[in-house]
């Protein structure tokens, strides 16, 4: 009989320590919310120990989300679709920035990278009227394009 209750008792601490261990639906959506900004699951708990992230101040909106999405994997996905429309942006956002969000999810797209075409560092114009490229100098003349397609630089502009 002792063995027994010695046998329960070290099952109910093993399940415990697992439930310790495993993360529950709230703390998947803000981890990941910090994932998307960029912070290791270390760094999460570092901060939270000094203070520099109330980790509290974001398991409201969590759950409102998982209320509202219905699951953690919808809620993640949306997660993921905002945070790549507002990085692509330089914008902040937070997990209420989805809520606000919600009706156009399908619609918020990252914003497209924008490459310019330059000759030689001047910037290269197509004109559709004589379906011919020109370069803009310095002195901002207009100067037919004579060279390769190879010399012409791609630049991202921001």
């Amino acid at each position: 009989m002792k063995k027994d209750k010695k046998d329960k008792k070290q099952v109910t601490e093993e399940k415990k320590k697992k439930k310790e261990l495993e993360e529950t639906e709230v703390q998947q959506v803000v981890n990941h919310y910090f994932y998307t900004k960029g912070l290791t699951l270390e760094q999460i708990k570092t901060d939270a120990k000094q203070k520099k992230i109330i980790y509290s101040r974001f398991t409201r909106p969590a759950k409102q989300l998982l209320t509202l999405a219905g699951s953690v994997k919808k809620a993640i996905k949306a997660l993921d679709t905002v945070a790549a429309w507002a990085n692509s942006r330089k914008l902040d956002y937070s997990i209420e920035t989805v809520f606000k969000k919600w009706l156009e999810l399908d619609r918020l797209k990252p914003k497209e990278i924008v490459k310019k075409p330059f000759f030689q560092g001047d910037p290269l114009v197509w004109s559709d009227g004589k379906k011919k490229w020109f370069v803009i100098s310095k002195y901002g003349e207009w100067l037919e394009f004579a060279g390769k397609e190879e010399e012409v630089e791609w630049r991202i502009m921001k």
